[in-house]
């Protein structure tokens, strides 16, 4: 068994469409990045490549690269999941902290957890999906941005 944690953060930006878990969300700003910048899906790569001992996204889908330019990152996470079960291992569990001041997203989080349990391939009640503020304080705080947490358990094959 061997576990990996990743984190991630965007701020937000007028004219970009803000996407978590692979779901288009409505709210009046996205959030900013090469690709479509869903802070939750790239905070869970990275704790399932730190798991399996390979380096982060930033290596494997380099933000100077334009073929990831807008890329949806469930397709990335889909990717993830291949290079995992190369280098041997499957997906136990991944648990999620997104952090955000607003849009509220309790009703997209049944969404999210079947846009990343099927790029990953696994039962979607394999993953634990929670939001939370940070009370007003901090850059997600005063709505700048959103981040997240993510711990990844994998398995030999």
């Amino acid at each position: 068994m061997r576990i990996g944690i990743g984190y991630d953060v965007h701020t937000f930006k007028k004219g970009r469409k803000l996407i978590l878990g692979g779901v288009q969300l409505d709210y009046a700003e996205g959030l900013d990045g090469h690709s479509d910048a869903d802070v939750l899906v790239h905070a869970i790569m990275d704790s399932l490549l730190g798991a399996a001992g390979l380096p982060d996204i930033g290596v494997h889908f380099p933000d100077n690269d334009m073929a990831y330019k807008d890329i949806s990152s469930i397709e990335l996470l889909g990717r993830v999941g291949k290079i995992i079960k190369k280098a041997g291992y499957t997906v136990v569990n991944i648990d999620t902290v997104l952090i955000l001041e607003k849009p509220k997203i309790s009703a997209y989080s049944e969404e999210m957890k079947k846009n990343i349990a099927g790029a990953l391939k696994i039962n979607k009640d394999c993953i634990g999906l929670k939001a939370t503020t940070t009370e007003g304080l901090g850059f997600t705080g005063r709505g700048e941005g959103a981040a997240a947490h993510a711990v990844s358990i994998i398995n030999e094959l």
